[in-house]
C-alpha cells in the first residue's frame, strides 16, 4: 500500500519534490487544530551544525529578557539603598523589591522550556546522559567565563560578598557549581541560582519519569508535599533560609514549569482556556500581600511566597505557549525584546560586578548617596551591563548555543 501523502506534500509526492530541488517539512510538534501559528509568528528553530533544530515557543525569549532586565533593576535598587530588607528607598520604588521572584520565574521558565520537547514526545528525554551533557555544554562555558571575570572584579575592584573577598575555596566551589551545597565567599551574588539550577537539571530525568508513569497531579504532590511538610514543621511554620541548600525548597517551582509544559500536547479545549487571566488571578494576591506587608515581611516569608506564586508563573507560560493574549505575544516577540532575551543569560551572569562598581567606586566621586546614586547607576550601569552582556554573549555564549560539539564549533568558526 503506497504511503499516504501529507497535507503539506505537493502534488507528485516527495520524489517529485526532490526532483524540483525542494524540501518537505511536516510539523508534528503541535496538536491538530492548534491556533498558535495564526496568532503569533511561527516558532523559531535553534539549529546547530549537523543537528536538527529544536522547536522554540515564540515569546519565551522575550520573557527571559524582561526577567533578566528586572533583576538588573532590582540589584541597582538593592545596593543603592542600605538596610535591606528594611530598605531606605523611596516608597514609589517598592515595585523593584521582588528580585527574588524574578529568579524564581527563571526556574519556572527553565523547567517549562526543558520539558517542552519531552511533553511532545510522551515525556521522554532521549537519554539522561545526553540531556545532561547538552545542558553542561550550553550553561558552563559562559558561566566559567563570568566566574573568572567576577573573581577579578571582586579581588581588584569591589568585593561582592559580606563573607569577605574570594578565596581559593571560592574558585573550587563555584567552579564545580557546588555553591548551593558548600558555603564559600561568593564572587558574584547572582551565582546562587546557577547552583540550584544545576541540581534541578540532575533531577529532571526522574521528574519526567514520574510524569510519564503517572500524571501531573502525582508529580506536583511528590514535589510539593514534602516541602510543605518541612515548612510547617519549622518554628513558627516559617523556615529561615540560609545562603545555600535552597534546591529542595525550589524544586516545586521547577516542577510547576515542567507541568505547565504539558500545554503543548493538551487537547484543544484545554489550550483554549484563558490561562493569562488565570495567571493574573493567582499572582495578584501574592504580589498585593508583598506590597502591603513590605520588604521585611516578604523576605522573611519567601519560603511560602515562592510556592504560592509558582502556579501563576506556570499559567502565564501556558498562555504564551498557546498564543494568547496576542498583544503580549507581539510585544514579547518584537525585535528589541526578543533580542534582549537572546543574551539574557549573559546579562544575568555579568551585570552585578558592573552595578557594584558603579555604586561603590564611581558614584561616590560624583553624586550624593541615595536617590542621586540610584539615578546615576541606572544611567551608567544599565546600558553598560546590557551592551557588555551582548558582547560577552557573542564570545562566550552564542558559539555554544549554535553548536553542539567542539568539532562543530571549530568547523563553523573556521
Amino acid at each position: 500500500m503506497p504511503p499516504r501523502r501529507t497535507a503539506r506534500e505537493p502534488p507528485g509526492g516527495r520524489r517529485a519534490a526532490r526532483r524540483r530541488g525542494r524540501t518537505i517539512s511536516t510539523d508534528l510538534s503541535r496538536p491538530a487544530g492548534s491556533t498558535l501559528e495564526a496568532a503569533v509568528p511561527a516558532a523559531r528553530e535553534e539549529t546547530a551544525a549537523g543537528t536538527p533544530g529544536r522547536p522554540q515557543v515564540a515569546g519565551l525569549d522575550g520573557l527571559r529578557g524582561l526577567a533578566a532586565l528586572y533583576v538588573v533593576l532590582f540589584h541597582c535598587w538593592l545596593y543603592t539603598f542600605p538596610g535591606y530588607p528594611d530598605s531606605s528607598a523611596p516608597g514609589w520604588l517598592k515595585g523593584l523589591m521582588f528580585g527574588r521572584l524574578a529568579v524564581v520565574f527563571f526556574l519556572v521558565l527553565s523547567g517549562f522550556s526543558l520539558a517542552l520537547s519531552p511533553a511532545r514526545h510522551g515525556w521522554r528525554t532521549g537519554g539522561a546522559a545526553r540531556f545532561l551533557r547538552r545542558r553542561a555544554w550550553r550553561i558552563l562555558p559562559p558561566y566559567w567565563a563570568a566566574l573568572a571575570l567576577s573573581l577579578l572584579v571582586s579581588l581588584l575592584v569591589v568585593p561582592a560578598s559580606h563573607h569577605g573577598p574570594p578565596t581559593a575555596g571560592t574558585a573550587v566551589v563555584f567552579g564545580l557549581v557546588l555553591q548551593d551545597l558548600v558555603t564559600a565567599p561568593t564572587p558574584n551574588g547572582a551565582f546562587w541560582s546557577i547552583g540550584v539550577e544545576a541540581e534541578l537539571y540532575l533531577l529532571l530525568p526522574l521528574l519526567l519519569l514520574v510524569r510519564r508513569r503517572t500524571n501531573a497531579v502525582v508529580l506536583a504532590a511528590c514535589a510539593a508535599l514534602p516541602v510543605i511538610a518541612l515548612g510547617l514543621a519549622a518554628p513558627g511554620g516559617n523556615p529561615v533560609e540560609g545562603d545555600n541548600l535552597l534546591a529542595p525548597h525550589l524544586a516545586p517551582v521547577f516542577v510547576a514549569g515542567v507541568i505547565g509544559a504539558g500545554i503543548v500536547a493538551a487537547r484543544e479545549r484545554v489550550r483554549r482556556l484563558p490561562w493569562a487571566w488565570f495567571a493574573a488571578a493567582a499572582a495578584l494576591p501574592v504580589l498585593a500581600v508583598g506590597l502591603v506587608k513590605g520588604s521585611v515581611w516578604t523576605v522573611d516569608h519567601y519560603f511560602w511566597i515562592d510556592l504560592a506564586v509558582a502556579p501563576a508563573m506556570a499559567m502565564l507560560l501556558a498562555a504564551v505557549a498557546t498564543g494568547r493574549p496576542v498583544p503580549l505575544l507581539r510585544l514579547l516577540d518584537s525585535r528589541p525584546v526578543r533580542g534582549l532575551g537572546d543574551f539574557s543569560y549573559s546579562l544575568y551572569l555579568i551585570h552585578l560586578p558592573v552595578v557594584l562598581t558603579v555604586i561603590h567606586r564611581v558614584a561616590p566621586r560624583l553624586v550624593a548617596p541615595g536617590l542621586p546614586t540610584f539615578c546615576l547607576t541606572l544611567a551608567v550601569a544599565l546600558p553598560v551591563s546590557v551592551s557588555g552582556a551582548w558582547l560577552f554573549s557573542r564570545v562566550f555564549e552564542m558559539p555554544f548555543k549554535r553548536n553542539r560539539s567542539w568539532r562543530a564549533l571549530l568547523r563553523r568558526e573556521t
